[in-house]
């Protein structure tokens, strides 16, 4: 099978995904056991069709008296009883084939997002993700739980039934057999133009989905610059893109329901008229000529079940090409986890080397680090400084290995970064971001993100070191107040302290600030100020500065420009030697008049 697939997986023709499948056949007892429960309800449907034509037979040309059927009756009876159970059982079979493949994708694909991290989400759109994580992966139900099992059904069921058939009518035997092939033939033909539409349906879907989220995102910025209104005609216009789609999918189903329903009753109508021919010349038995009449729309009905499926299954097979997308994104070879390191390596004892490290982003033409070669001894305070996109952010990113280098290594006590499990290194690494991320969720769930165990007395303790118990104590519900999304009942400055009480609380041997004390105002500054050298000292930090008046205190100073490294030493050092960092102060201090 594989290879007629495309490069992305699937065999257009039947609308399959190799990749699906796959995933299907790891586990495939449910399935199995639902195609066995379908062949089962087509057994049992033929002996329904053999004693009701006895039954007619006797009854009606022979005379029989109801008595002497009775036991044809019951066992109609019991069939009809084993036939429901077969097709309740194999559905149930069937569904647990779907939910257990959609579970394994969305874990998988949820744990792969994370593997590729911030480098690579925040280049995608968020509606759109997460649009895929849950709309894309509920459309794979109908594929995997009806159209895949169908698909053998299709072809084991009537052939089930010519076995039936052929030894007691081998002329109706071979009509069924050279009519059947038309309701696929034309389930492709008219179908091949389904799938093309249902992908550009679901980019619609997707790119609904993202506009959405941006809007609902933005509502605040929509309303403070007067455009909100304005994107009622935008939702309008992706809307109508997205109805106009579906109403063209809706179009195609419809048509090859009108086609193969059409092919389906004109095959069983030619087989009605030649047993009705062959009866009436006295050809053929009634009994047999009745059964068959009996199994002939149920022969063609798995192939008409089939071509519905097909279409209810193209929705499915677009958003797999949209998750097997993301799952075959590969992160940078650098960032592949190299074999565990057993040792416990802690930066705090440990000095951090960066080796001609560089990195690109695929949107921008230039290295954003170019050559980086730079140590942080353990224990030590070391400040990067340089003017806005110098790579002082990106620095800070390859050490949470959000980022990977290019080129270049980053090891600690000469063991690669990525030879530590990111799980390991992360514990061992406090961030405070300049804009801290907040969930909707309580304060003091929002703290314990940071260490998951602490107790309530060590939550409020990291708060009291960021200066802001006596806030979280104050609120409605103390430290079970929700505080909306992102934060939303807090200030700037507030959700910068929440952040650095996390980095309090999670105790960490490295701790990485970038800029911890912007959007705080002169008085909570210089507090805090305090706070962070006592969270620092004796522990190897990295601060990212934007305000100077910061890197006072750290002892070493290293200048970024243009992703390259132009200074490096202290403050006096810097200022003295009259580059980059001497005209960075004297900008600094005749813009803000503060003394540095």
């Amino acid at each position: 099978m594989m290879d007629k697939t495309s490069p992305t997986g699937r065999l257009p023709v039947l609308n399959l995904d190799s990749r699906l499948i796959k995933r299907v056949l790891e586990t495939p007892q449910d399935l199995v056991i639902a195609i066995g429960f379908g062949l089962l309800g087509a057994v049992v449907l033929v002996g329904q069709a053999r004693l009701l034509s006895r039954v007619i037979g006797q009854v009606f040309l022979a005379g029989v008296a109801l008595p002497q059927v009775i036991p044809y009756l019951l066992g109609l009876l019991v069939l009809a009883l084993v036939r429901a159970a077969a097709n309740w059982q194999g559905d149930l079979r069937a569904a647990r084939v779907a939910g257990r493949v959609k579970t394994h994708l969305r874990q998988q694909l949820t744990a792969h997002l994370f593997t590729l991290g911030p480098a690579y989400t925040r280049h995608e759109r968020s509606g759109e993700l997460t649009n895929t994580l849950t709309e894309g992966i509920e459309a794979l139900d109908s594929y995997l739980g009806q159209y895949l099992p169908q698909l053998v059904l299709a072809a084991l069921v009537p052939l089930t039934m010519l076995a039936f058939i052929v030894p007691l009518d081998p002329l109706s035997g071979l009509v069924l057999f050279l009519t059947a092939p038309l309701i696929p033939f034309f389930m492709v033909l008219i179908g091949s133009g389904a799938t093309a539409v249902a992908r550009k349906q679901w980019g619609a879907l997707s790119r609904m989905s993202a506009h959405l989220l941006d809007i609902l995102q933005g509502l605040t910025t929509l309303k403070a610059l007067s455009r909100s209104r304005d994107q009622i005609e935008i939702i309008r216009r992706v809307s109508n893109q997205y109805r106009n789609t579906t109403l063209e999918v809706l179009r195609i189903a419809f048509l090859s329901a009108l086609v193969l329903e059409l092919v389906a009753t004109i095959s069983t109508a030619v087989v009605a008229v030649q047993i009705g021919l062959r009866l009436l010349y006295g050809w053929i038995a009634f009994e047999e000529a009745f059964f068959v009449l009996l199994l002939a729309p149920e022969f063609y009905l798995p192939l008409r079940l089939l071509s519905t499926r097909f279409h209810s299954g193209t929705a499915g097979v677009a958003a797999a090409q949209r998750i097997f997308q993301i799952l075959e994104t590969q992160p940078s070879a650098t960032c592949i986890d190299m074999p565990a390191y057993t040792e416990q390596i802690s930066p705090l004892v440990a000095p951090i080397r960066f080796e001609g490290v560089s990195v690109t982003y695929a949107e921008r033409n230039e290295p954003v680090l170019a050559d980086l070669s730079l140590e942080i001894p353990p224990g030590t305070a070391v400040a990067l400084v340089g003017p806005s996109g110098s790579g002082k952010s990106t620095v800070a990113d390859l050490l949470l290995r959000f980022v990977c280098p290019d080129h270049g290594s980053i090891t600690i006590d000469q063991t690669p970064l990525n030879a530590i499990p990111e799980h390991k290194w992360r514990e061992r690494v406090a961030w405070v971001p300049q804009k801290p991320h907040l969930f909707h969720t309580t304060v003091l769930e929002n703290l314990r993100l940071a260490r998951p165990a602490a107790t309530v007395d060590e939550v409020t303790w990291a708060a009291r070191q960021a200066y802001i118990d006596d806030f979280f104590a104050g609120l409605p519900r103390g430290y079970d107040t929700l505080i909306g999304e992102h934060g939303a009942r807090l200030s700037g400055g507030q959700a910068q302290r929440l952040a650095l009480a996390r980095a309090f609380l999670q105790d960490a041997p490295l701790i990485i600030l970038d800029e911890p004390t912007a959007n705080l105002d002169p008085e909570h500054q210089d507090r805090l100020q305090q706070s962070i050298y006592q969270l620092i000292a004796g522990r190897t930090a990295l601060i990212i500065a934007h305000r100077l008046t910061t890197v006072l205190r750290c002892d070493q100073i290293v200048v970024l420009d243009s992703g390259r490294l132009i200074e490096v030493g202290s403050h006096q050092e810097l200022v003295d030697r009259g580059g980059l960092y001497a005209s960075l102060v004297a900008h600094y201090q005749a813009e803000t008049g503060d003394r540095v």
